[in-house]
């Protein structure tokens, strides 16, 4: 395990990497508003134990990467696949598997478009469709629950570490599913890891203001890469329909439910997943 800062054009991206970097390689990419720490050390670890050389990073505005004032809108996400790309670039390594969660599923996707001799396989957790308009595609949305409580995120002391770690632990809670145990403890310790490496906390809801790309919506069905979609049937920030249609319109795409699972990593389901990871990204 090791931590770097990388360069890449006028920004810097934060990474870390577990394993032996003569096997395969994995890229880790996390949602949005979270930083690399959501990927667990233990998670990474494990996944490294089974032959995989692993790297997670920190997208812009979150961690130790580049930030910017909180409220401005500075990138895309086919910036954000690019920061991906050079990622690869900085460990010297010109394909790779890609694991992305939520947000970071659909920078994955980008990823594959923007730079398709960049991804071998694609694994999607708890995410979406790039670019889909729910609309048209009768997705259901977020649960109204979830944009309440960030709703209250202007009433937040965040200067003082004890609400702020408070508040955030509680948002982790509502994203537990009905058939998994919250583990308070292991949210709380990476909450204050989250805290105490931000540049900027604040500048995480920058992700909010996020811009979408033309150019690559409507386009998954060009993606022709294996594509594992992982996805908790109790998931109330990317309902579970979200994976049916990543499933049903991704041309080599598998998909794997978590019975009674949020939209979550959730150490119960850790075996299942990295178990899942290894036989999709093995012999490409």
């Amino acid at each position: 395990m090791s931590e770097k800062v990388i360069a890449s054009h006028d920004i810097e991206l934060c990474t870390e990497s577990f394993g032996d970097p003569r096997h395969p390689a994995v890229l880790l990419i996390m949602g949005a508003m979270c930083s690399m720490v959501y990927w667990d050390e233990e998670f990474c670890g494990r996944l490294a134990a089974a032959g995989r050389f692993v790297i997670r990073y920190d997208n812009r505005d979150v961690g130790r990467s580049t930030v910017y004032a909180p409220g401005q809108s500075n990138y895309s996400v086919a910036d954000l696949a690019d920061d991906a790309a050079a990622v690869l670039d900085a460990y010297g390594i010109g394909e790779a598997h890609i694991v992305g969660m939520s947000l970071g599923g659909m920078i994955g996707q980008v990823l594959a478009l923007r730079h398709p001799g960049r991804v071998l396989t694609l694994t999607l957790i708890a995410s979406s469709l790039f670019g889909s308009d729910e609309n048209t595609r009768e997705l259901p949305p977020m649960d109204p629950k979830i944009l309440e409580y960030h709703a209250g995120g202007s009433a937040v002391d965040w200067s003082n570490e004890e609400d702020a770690a408070r508040y955030l632990v509680e948002g982790s809670r509502l994203l537990c599913g009905p058939m998994r145990t919250f583990d308070e403890t292991r949210v709380s310790r990476q909450v204050r890891q989250e805290l105490r490496r931000a540049r900027n906390l604040l500048s995480m809801y920058n992700h909010a203001l996020l811009r979408g790309d033309e150019a690559y919506e409507g386009r998954i069905r060009e993606i022709r890469v294996p594509a594992l979609v992982i996805h908790g049937t109790e998931d109330t920030a990317l309902p579970y329909p979200h994976a049916l249609a990543l499933a049903g319109e991704l041309p080599m795409a598998s998909l794997l439910p978590l019975d009674g699972a949020g939209h979550e990593v959730h150490p119960e389901d850790w075996k299942t997943i990295i178990s899942a990871i290894a036989k999709h990204t093995a012999g490409i």
